[in-house]
């Protein structure tokens, strides 16, 4: 027997819990389906186990997208405060970490027990572990509804909400169903590709480095060579956050940061001394010291980073005192501007998020409807990638209240 309800939402993370429990209260039946047995789990991982579920500077500027602009709509309507009065409604205590960033006290199970809490206030149905197997567009169907097969038996609806997510960490149930539901209903897609995710390096070049996992230190990260034109240079993103050498190669929150623009084959420029005049340092310390390169380079940055920059050149292998103002002046430079080829990331397994996905062109920056009526897409499944902080949590929050609105107003429409 076929389940009739007026919205199914596909996917019970961040973005589809939030969305079905707003559309109940709004007075529609919602079926919120999921494949996994465990809802939500980015947010029970994220921040450590204590979910970074926004931050307070959220703005457009801090999102990705072949259309910048689509995000302003949705984030202007739900803002960081308005998810922070409802966990305050739920008296869950948080704490802002830095630069904005919001995290729990206690745990993450506090911000999913709200968001199932809010399901419960709107009557929400969930089937979990459920999947769905194949759908019908209303244009196949006799009922002019969506026809959706899944483990349960048939359900229909006329409105649907796919917050299936991206591609990233696969253990926890990622799939790539929400791509083809939009390729299946002919809408585009902006190709995915791992982001907020460690950078992978091989060959000799990388050999001085490969002994420095675990060691930290503050930088300024970017993707703009010194040969980029003036308007590569304008739109140029530079990150100062702290980097971390891996087994494998770079990451820490600069890196996670820049690998969200990262393309493969292009470089990455480190200056592992920002704010610092290093010519002069250099020189001046040239001038009054009697120490080792080396040395000198430890008061800059870690001691075994300075062991090992100074490895690779003879030149560098002796007394400060004792080096030419033109190597001083070239080691200044490199290392405000360290640059370096990734061969690769670490993957969807240990990517925080995707980018890409389906195309904000065929999307309503208003309502977050595809071209294909009542098919709805929100969250991470959506060209919209936020930066490291809480954001794309915001835009995950963001996104499900403007659809949420939607289908209640559409719901109105087709009423009447």
């Amino acid at each position: 027997m076929t389940q009739k309800f007026d919205v199914v939402v596909i996917g019970a993370g961040a973005a589809g819990l939030l969305c079905a429990g707003i559309s109940g209260q709004l007075g529609l039946k919602v079926l919120l389906v999921d494949h996994s047995e465990k809802v939500a789990e980015k947010i029970r991982i994220s921040g450590g186990g204590r979910c970074n579920f926004t931050n307070r500077d959220a703005t457009p500027a801090q999102f990705l997208s072949e259309n910048p602009h689509f995000c302003r709509s949705a984030l202007s309507r739900y803002t960081p405060q308005d998810f922070i009065e409802l966990l305050q409604r739920y008296g869950i205590a948080f704490h802002e970490k830095h630069k904005g960033q919001l995290f729990c006290d206690h745990s993450a199970e506090d911000v999913i027990n709200m968001l199932l809490a809010e399901c419960a206030a709107g009557q929400v149905t969930r089937w979990q572990p459920c999947s769905i197997k194949s759908m019908a567009g209303p244009e196949q169907t006799s009922t002019g509804s969506y026809l959706m097969q899944s483990d349960r038996g048939p359900i229909e609806a006329r409105q649907v909400v796919i917050s299936t997510g991206g591609l990233s960490i696969p253990k926890i149930g990622a799939t790539d169903f929400g791509y083809r539901i939009a390729t299946q209903f002919k809408l585009r897609l902006v190709e995915p590709r791992a982001a907020l995710v460690p950078l992978t390096f091989d060959g000799d070049g990388w050999a001085p480095y490969a002994g420095l996992a675990g060691l930290a230190l503050p930088v300024q990260i970017d993707t703009n060579p010194p040969e980029a034109t003036a308007k590569q240079r304008k739109k140029a993103v530079a990150f100062s956050e702290d980097l971390l050498f891996t087994h494998r190669g770079l990451s820490g929150p600069a890196v996670l940061q820049i690998s969200s623009f990262w393309r493969e084959g292009q470089p990455v420029r480190v200056n592992l001394a920002p704010g610092v005049d290093l010519p002069a340092l250099l020189l001046r310390a040239k001038a009054t010291s009697k120490k080792l390169i080396a040395n000198e380079l430890a008061s800059l940055v870690p001691s075994r980073l300075a062991d090992a920059w100074v490895s690779q050149d003879p030149a560098l292998q002796r007394p400060i005192s004792e080096a030419t103002d033109k190597a001083l002046l070239a080691l200044a430079q490199r290392l405000a501007g360290w640059e370096l080829v990734p061969t690769g990331s670490e993957g969807y397994k240990k990517a925080e998020v995707t980018v890409g996905g389906v195309d904000t062109r065929d999307l309503s920056s208003q309502t977050m409807e595809s071209k294909q009526p009542g098919l709805y897409f929100i969250g991470e499944v959506v060209d919209v990638t936020g930066w490291l902080g809480g954001y794309n949590f915001q835009w995950a929050w963001a996104s499900a209240f403007a659809c949420a609105q939607a289908l209640a107003q559409r719901k109105t429409e087709l009423s009447t």
